[in-house]
């Protein structure tokens, strides 16, 4: 296993997906691609709008940019030194970019969290844990967030 995808949501459970992936990676001396994905802005013609006529959706999602940017380079400087990581900042539906991700870059392991959604919350918002165990062609190691 030499290229892990560690999809982190900026979650509770971002830190111990982190923990998992470096020790994955650290054990297969394998390269940790830390991918986040950002979610699409909405359509603005579903509603009848046009970029210019709703600046603010625009505005919001550059600022989502900027703020994951960041976030990926703060949790990147967590990475030991003996360790090859690099990030990533992906668009688009979460399970479609991290199944993307994993195809481009041949990578041999995902890790990502759960919000541990009860079973209604699953069957109306789909999960993304649930998508990449049934569509991932890799192994697929999903952490739970602990409970106090």
């Amino acid at each position: 296993m030499k290229t892990i995808v560690a999809a982190l949501d900026f979650s509770d459970s971002t830190a111990a997906v982190l923990e998992s992936a470096v020790e994955h990676a650290r054990a297969f001396k394998g390269t940790l691609h830390l991918l986040h994905v950002l979610e699409a802005e909405p359509a603005y013609t579903a509603y009848g709008f046009t970029p210019d006529e709703f600046p603010a959706i625009h505005s919001f999602q550059e600022e989502a940019r900027k703020r994951a940017v960041a976030k990926l380079d703060e949790l990147l400087a967590t990475v030991p030194s003996d360790v090859e990581a690099r990030t990533k900042l992906a668009d688009g539906s979460p399970l479609h970019a991290i199944l993307e991700y994993v195809a481009e870059h041949s990578a041999e392991l995902v890790i990502l969290g759960t919000h541990g959604h009860g079973v209604v919350a699953s069957l109306l918002l789909g999960s993304v844990a649930e998508g990449l165990i049934r569509k991932a062609a890799v192994p697929t190691l999903v952490i739970p967030v602990k409970r106090s």
